[in-house]
């Protein structure tokens, strides 16, 4: 019997057990700093690579190895697209993730930590570092020894680094807690509003200062500029569902980014998703997707 194998697969079983277990973690930080889950999915499966090719031996604590070669890699990925992001076509929004319901990375992010369109958006304010740092300190709660490490930091420079980022988002952080009972009444009630087309019914649900934002890429139509106030918001919404009334159309209600949202069909085909941030009662903030390249994970699913 040639047993010469044994030792490497007897290692094997449980450091691929481990990397299993802390997926959703390790996908959960990169999607959170790259807003794209392909990018995420390809930061998380280099470090398996790396995980397999000697972070197996080296690592005297797996997590700490593992979240620091996702940081690591995220941030220089995210340098890389601030460049890109200045050439985008429009506003730029973060890959909608939608709840599947079999077993995938998004289904498997944790609870804990914040994945609204919204917070994403915020974090767009912050230098990679200071996101890795903010991200792995406020979210993912790593203390200071542990981040400094992770960002190849001193203590102290994360401190400063952290207290920066917090005067960056501190105007940008929701005011009000989340009431998802609330949220889904309330997104129910502005799809009725937007397939009636009528602007006041659409604005009657919106906060004086709403905000509407779209995401085409420059391949799909849609407001090129971002759209203030609750009357131009509402004539628009509501014009972009006069526009498409001889197509096949259909809203569902889906979970996006942890909280209700809206998956729009024309003809059979994902066109849309929407999300929105909500205020007093309001909706302060509507965000859509179309851009195709952001959708093209709906692909399997049926209307």
């Amino acid at each position: 019997m040639d047993t010469s194998t044994a030792p490497a697969a007897a290692v094997a079983a449980p450091a691929t057990a481990t990397f299993v277990r802390l997926r959703p973690r390790l996908f959960g930080i990169a999607y959170r700093m790259l807003g794209i889950r392909a990018d995420a999915e390809d930061i998380v499966q280099e470090a398996w690579l790396r995980w397999q090719n000697g972070g197996v031996v080296d690592a005297h604590t797996p997590e700490a190895w593992l979240v620091t070669v996702v940081t690591r890699l995220s941030i220089d990925r995210l340098r890389g697209a601030i460049t890109e992001r200045e050439h985008y076509v429009g506003p730029w929004l973060p890959e909608p993730l939608l709840e599947q319901t079999v077993e995938s990375p998004e289904s498997a992010l944790e609870a804990a930590g914040d994945l609204s369109t919204a917070f994403m958006l915020m974090l767009e304010r912050l230098a990679p570092e200071e996101r890795a740092v903010f991200l792995l300190h406020q979210v993912f709660d790593f203390d200071y020894g542990e981040v400094a490490a992770m960002v190849g930091k001193t203590e102290a420079a994360c401190r400063k680094v952290l207290q920066r980022a917090r005067e960056r988002v501190r105007a940008e952080r929701p005011r009000f807690a989340i009431n998802r009972e609330l949220h889904l009444e309330l997104l129910g009630r502005f799809v009725q509003a937007s397939r009636s087309a009528d602007p006041a019914l659409v604005q009657a649900l919106l906060a004086p200062d709403a905000t509407y934002t779209g995401d085409g890429g420059g391949k799909a139509k849609t407001a090129v500029k971002q759209v203030f106030g609750a009357d131009r918001v509402g004539r628009l919404v509501a014009g972009i569902e006069r526009k498409w009334s001889d197509i096949d159309t259909r809203h569902d209600i889906v979970t996006v980014n942890g909280m209700p949202g809206v998956l729009t069909w024309r003809n059979g085909v994902p066109d849309a998703v929407t999300s929105i941030q909500i205020e007093d009662g309001r909706i302060a903030a509507i965000y859509v997707v179309r851009n195709p390249d952001k959708l093209g994970s709906l692909a399997g699913r049926r209307a």
